[in-house]
């Protein structure tokens, strides 16, 4: 997008709102929750994630939340019903060593996010 930018040798004046524009685009897609679908295969999988026992081992912290329109912060998660619906398709491995991803499912909305910022790409 900054490449576009540039080359359209645009003026300073002009470039100020689109820059802002993009930032604020940037901003929004780096903060949501996600909506998943639940594979039954790892072959069929975006992501592979793993539940992990303890906060201090995740990379996230899901909170599941009950409505679609919920999920709109990082972390909360809301399971679609069909796969053409879902931004990412998961797959939940047996082993930790599997995993794209690990989570930890907290209690209670608040204390959803990020608890290792290294793996956000995976989400985008």
């Amino acid at each position: 997008m900054i490449f576009v930018l540039l080359s359209l040798n645009l003026s300073q004046s002009a470039m100020k709102p689109l820059y802002f524009l993009f930032i604020f685009l940037l901003s929004t897609s780096l903060a949501h929750g996600l909506k998943v679908f639940k594979v039954k295969y790892e072959s069929q999988a975006d992501l592979k994630v793993y539940v992990v026992e303890y906060e201090s081992q995740c990379d996230l912290k899901v909170y599941f939340v009950e409505y679609e329109s919920q999920a709109n912060e990082d972390g909360l998660w809301y399971f679609v019903e069909y796969e053409s619906q879902a931004e990412k398709k998961v797959f939940f491995v047996e082993y930790e060593s599997q995993a794209d991803l690990k989570i930890y499912v907290v209690k209670y909305e608040s204390q959803a996010g990020w608890h290792k910022k290294d793996k956000q790409h995976l989400l985008l």
